[in-house]
């Protein structure tokens, strides 16, 4: 899901306003009558809801919500030596770690650091502007809250190079950053998928590991994203539609000096991830898949949504039915329906080929933990777990970046000197304390 979600898009019509006593006079006829009525406008309503929830899932959004309020920005250095930058306070900006600010309908991207100062009668959080990447922040009235820390590779410091993926109806733009040195590991490459309504700078979290590894590492785009080709449709498949986009990748990296790859899938780059692992020609080259917040049941993922969104039961249920059978194509606007159970990689545990590592948040707003949790308990073989504290979806890195770098590290280590035969991964699932 990456950077936007589904959260406050859809609010159910509130049927119990508060009516004046009625007088005793008013015959159960009437108040039958009323009542049948008030329940068959619910009832009317549900179909539409459940389209609407149906159509946002699957489609990309072109210009996510800026929902964050600035109210002040003090570029003058302070004795935190960097500016200061006064916003209202979400779930998401009272979290620890380093973000970006995305504003000005995504001209304008600044990287935001740590919190200074807490106003609780203004409701108002006070951090650190580390840098000003683009834009003018003196004239930001909201923004967007990222999960991302740096636009580009030359903001994070790397030396890369464009290049460009032939995929379905067209060319998909990518970042390669090649190792600082080389190692028995430069011929691994690794490969980062990024979620729902990201782009492929998600994946900069991951390449100070690659780096350290010496691994050469791909930032890819995929279709529906902004940079790659559009799908036909339009629209997102969950990972059952975009998988030979990243399959594509692994033949570039297999055509330009790789002998195996590496995949890093964050959110529904997760999913799509597993998908490549299983239904690719090229899986065989596939050594293993690091997962940070990933979709591993879609149903579980679209139950939660429904009811944070505060749909009924009912309305939720008959989305999910939509985006499945072919009699939704019309509401949705899918090509063709996406079977939802093959995307259950809970019930399809003993499916898994290949050894991932799953890092996830207990405190994931949108993709809830309890899936990966109970794929690492099923497969304890192939499946290693490192579960966060407060980081929100797909964050874990921000939080607390040394915990992630060394688990990643440390299970790179393990697979690529290890037995390639065995894929053995990592015990049983850990929790970062």
């Amino acid at each position: 899901m990456g950077e936007s979600n589904l959260s406050n898009v859809v609010r159910l019509p509130s049927f119990g306003s508060k009516q004046q006593p009625v007088k005793r006079t008013v015959r159960w006829s009437a108040v039958g009558a009323i009542t049948g009525a008030l329940v068959g406008t619910a009832l009317a309503i549900i179909p539409t809801l459940a389209s609407i929830f149906a159509r946002t899932v699957v489609t990309p959004d072109p210009k996510p919500t800026e929902d964050v309020q600035v109210y002040n920005y003090l570029p003058t250095r302070g004795v935190s030596g960097a500016g200061l930058i006064e916003l209202s306070v979400t779930p998401q900006t009272t979290v620890r770690g380093q973000y970006a600010l995305v504003f000005n309908e995504g001209t304008g991207v600044a990287r935001i650091g740590e919190i200074v100062a807490t106003e609780r009668k203004r409701d108002t959080i006070t951090r650190i502007v580390e840098e000003v990447y683009s834009g003018d922040l003196t004239q930001a009235v909201r923004g967007r809250w990222a999960g991302f820390v740096w636009p580009t590779p030359k903001e994070a410091g790397y030396v890369y190079r464009n290049v460009e993926i032939p995929v379905d109806d067209g060319l998909a733009p990518a970042w390669l950053i090649e190792p600082k040195r080389s190692t028995q590991h430069s011929n691994t490459w690794l490969i980062t998928v990024h979620g729902r309504g990201s782009k492929r700078n998600e994946g900069l979290r991951m390449m100070g590991v690659a780096q350290r590894m010496g691994m050469p590492g791909l930032m890819v785009s995929y279709r529906n994203d902004g940079d790659a080709p559009d799908a036909r449709d339009r629209k997102f498949g969950l990972g059952a539609t975009e998988w030979p986009d990243i399959e594509a990748a692994i033949l570039y990296a297999l055509n330009h000096g790789a002998t195996s790859v590496v995949l890093g899938g964050f959110s529904m780059g997760g999913a799509v991830s597993l998908q490549v692992m299983y239904r690719s020609a090229l899986s065989s080259y596939i050594r293993g898949l690091v997962l940070v917040g990933p979709v591993i049941d879609w149903l579980d993922v679209l139950r939660h949504q429904a009811r944070i969104n505060r749909l009924p039961h009912i309305a939720g249920k008959l989305g999910s039915w939509l985006i499945e059978s072919p009699w939704g194509k019309t509401i949705t606007g899918l090509a063709s329906p996406v079977d939802l159970q093959r995307l259950d990689w809970v019930t399809r545990s003993d499916d898994i080929t290949h050894p991932i590592l799953i890092l996830h948040s207990e405190n994931d707003d949108f993709v809830p933990i309890g899936p990966s949790e109970q794929l690492a308990a099923k497969n304890r073989k192939l499946v290693s777990m490192v579960r966060f504290q407060e980081a929100r979806h797909t964050r874990e890195w921000n939080v607390d970046p040394e915990r992630f770098d060394s688990a990643m590290l440390t299970w790179l280590h393990v697979l690529l000197t290890g037995p390639q035969h065995s894929r053995l991964s990592l015990s049983s699932p850990k929790t970062a304390e």
